[in-house]
């Protein structure tokens, strides 16, 4: 009877044991398309291993000064809509391929999101008012297609830097609808202001960080550049004693990739596909292996996977090139530095 006992409390042990050492989340951004999406679209994602995906359904407003955000309209693209969410996310989890629901905002003209900013109390309010509705329609979509994760919003410095009581009331009101994980996705060059870390579950990063102003960064000069940016990253972490999520990270394909990550306005550049490689590999070894970093997400994937990227392509996305090899061997985790 005894040894029963103890055999009981070992596999007891060893259970809690395991469950305490978290999974990664590796993550992919799964781009909104015009149409619904079937099994053949999410086997590459399959494929290479992600147990994640960021689905981005989208409001757009006209210009930075504009309150108004238009949502799920029949004008939009069925993938950024509460129905396409939905019927994404259960594609996916019929595939145990778990959902960060990630609603985002589109200015016209692609000008930067950090950079919304009321002129009048007026305006702030309206604002305030109409993003409430945008995002708490996902937070209740979220909770009901059982999502794992929400992002309460996308670089938007701004709007948060302006309007902190705001985002309390706000992180109150989606706790009452959505009882998953929250998170927000700072800009690299936002998180250390952001005011409501301790509200929620994440410190979301879009990790888009200078890192090195070479033609072809090697493996050593992305680790390199990342030495700085880490340190300030974990003292963040050690302040509000949350996990560190990459909402979003990658590396264009072309030269001088680490020297601004950010962009991809214009299509101007040389094919440079070793160095993406080396920046997802620099990403892989500084962080997927410490206790405090969740995961990311690698920006970004299309549904068409035999139409997207490939070797002439010098985009984000790692698709048909060396690059998706190289995320299907980290995320398996069969690569060793």
């Amino acid at each position: 009877m005894k040894s029963n006992k103890f055999l009981f409390f070992v596999v007891i042990f060893i259970g809690l044991s395991c469950n305490s050492r978290q999974e990664k989340i590796n993550g992919i951004s799964f781009v909104a398309s015009r149409d619904s999406i079937n099994k053949k679209h999410i086997l590459p994602v399959v494929k290479a291993h992600g147990n994640f995906v960021a689905l981005m359904p989208f409001g757009f407003i006209k210009n930075l000064s504009s309150p108004k955000i238009i949502h799920n309209s029949d004008k939009q693209w069925f993938g950024e809509t509460k129905k396409g969410l939905s019927q994404y996310t259960k594609i996916f989890q019929d595939e145990f391929i778990k959902i960060m629901v990630k609603p985002q905002i589109w200015v016209w003209k692609g000008e930067y999101t950090g950079l919304i900013e009321m002129n009048s109390e007026e305006k702030w309010v309206m604002l305030e008012n109409t993003y409430s509705e945008f995002i708490l329609t996902y937070a209740k979509a979220a909770e009901d297609l059982k999502a794992d994760i929400f992002c309460i919003g996308t670089e938007l410095e701004k709007f948060v830097l302006n309007r902190p009581k705001y985002w309390q009331e706000l992180i109150y009101k989606i706790r009452k609808i959505y009882k998953g994980k929250l998170t927000y996705a700072a800009n690299w060059d936002e998180f250390k202001r952001v005011t409501f870390w301790k509200q929620i579950d994440f410190i979301g990063i879009d990790a888009y960080f200078p890192l090195s102003d070479k033609k072809s960064p090697l493996l050593e000069d992305f680790e390199l550049g990342w030495q700085p940016h880490k340190n300030e990253i974990l003292r963040i972490q050690k302040q509000f004693d949350k996990p560190i999520l990459f909402t979003e990270f990658g590396y264009r394909s072309v030269d001088f990739t680490g020297k601004e990550p950010w962009k991809s306005d214009g299509v101007v550049g040389n094919i440079n596909l070793e160095a993406q490689v080396n920046g997802i590999r620099a990403i892989h070894n500084l962080f997927w292996k410490e206790d405090w970093f969740a995961g990311g997400f690698i920006w970004k994937w299309f549904h068409n996977h035999e139409k997207a990227g490939g070797v002439n392509n010098n985009r984000f996305t790692p698709q048909n090139k060396p690059a998706e090899d190289v995320i299907r061997e980290l995320y398996q985790g069969k690569y060793k530095k």
